[in-house]
């Protein structure tokens, strides 16, 4: 993890940007530069977010203060983003940030979807930071912006319909049901999805959960390769978002893995769903590349869902894995 304190300054120069452009697009420098500097690339960062900068808008306003009273009443609602990362702020200062982390997590986990996943992603980001290094202020924070983003965009869905799955992770995203109309943005296009296969229904052992959870990663990151092109950019989440819930179970108490292992594959199967392509194609990279070059590409390219697929890939780290973040590479529009 990265000791120069670049970091601290990049989240730093962050946090008097909102969580959101337009009103709906996230801010993915946090979680970009997270990675970067996770993997040896801090010296990239400041000139990263030079780059990135023209998308970022102020901090929000403020409308009322989340309480310990009042917070029902403002879950899921986007205006509220300033006022819920304030109620963070105050309650990361003055707890443990496990302990306001298990508090929430139950409560917010069943709106993983809220902001296209992109919330719990920030926040999977900022919890690997905190649990590999110093809770530094900049980066307890960091967890703040992410939980109250989470909390602003906070989206369930219920009443999914069980459908025929698989044993195996891969199988059952096989088994997942394209919509039928693929069109419209992630709030219009989730509203469509109505049932999802069965997979992992059964497990209730925390150690089998990291296992299951791992297979998914693994899963849904192999299959960007050959499914990416139905939606090059949204399909990332089906690797990232599972990927960010497997890096919090370590800050989390056992019991709350389970609900983590269900929503992170209704969260994964859900996005393939909406964005599946009608067909796969083959693919295979032009050559071998070490993961190093795989992440000097994916640096040098710049997206923000480039480098975070990328920095799911190298956790994983097989030649399937390097191979999808080379693909999205291809995919995707450098920034510039």
């Amino acid at each position: 993890m990265d000791t120069t304190g670049i970091l601290d300054e990049a989240l730093q120069r962050l946090h008097t940007s909102g969580p959101e452009r337009l009103g709906r697009l996230a801010n993915h420098a946090p979680m970009a530069v997270e990675a970067l500097a996770a993997h040896g690339q801090a010296r990239s960062v400041h000139r990263w977010l030079d780059l990135y900068t023209r998308k970022l808008e102020e901090f929000p306003s403020g409308i009322e203060p989340v309480t310990a009273a009042n917070w029902p009443l403002a879950l899921g609602d986007p205006r509220r983003a300033a006022d819920w990362i304030g109620y963070f702020e105050r309650e990361i200062t003055e707890r443990p940030w496990r302990e306001v982390l298990t508090q929430w997590w139950p409560r917010l986990l069943p709106g993983i979807y809220g902001g296209a996943a992109h919330p719990v992603i920030r926040v999977g980001h900022a919890v690997r930071t905190l649990l590999a290094g110093e809770s530094t202020e900049p980066r307890l924070a960091e967890l703040a912006h992410g939980l109250g983003y989470w909390a602003a965009r906070h989206r369930p869905v219920a009443d999914l319909a069980p459908l025929p799955g698989a044993d195996s992770a891969a199988a059952a995203l096989d088994a997942v049901r394209p919509i039928a109309e693929r069109d419209g943005g992630f709030p219009a296009r989730l509203g469509r999805v109505t049932g999802l296969p069965v997979w992992a229904a059964t497990i209730t052992d925390p150690n089998e959960v990291r296992r299951r959870l791992t297979e998914l990663v693994r899963a849904a990151t192999h299959r960007y390769a050959t499914h990416g092109h139905g939606e090059e950019t949204m399909l990332v989440h089906a690797a990232t978002a599972p990927n960010v819930v497997l890096r919090i179970l370590p800050a989390l108490p056992h019991a709350l893995w389970v609900p983590s292992l269900r929503a992170a594959w209704t969260a994964a199967a859900a996005v393939t769903a909406m964005y599946a392509p009608d067909a796969p194609v083959a693919y295979s990279p032009a050559g071998t590349f070490t993961p190093e070059e795989v992440l000097e590409r994916a640096r040098a390219h710049g997206d923000a869902h480039v480098i975070k697929l990328t920095d799911t890939a190298l956790d994983i780290g097989d030649e399937p894995a390097l191979a999808a973040a080379l693909r999205s590479i291809e995919l995707s529009e450098p920034l510039r």
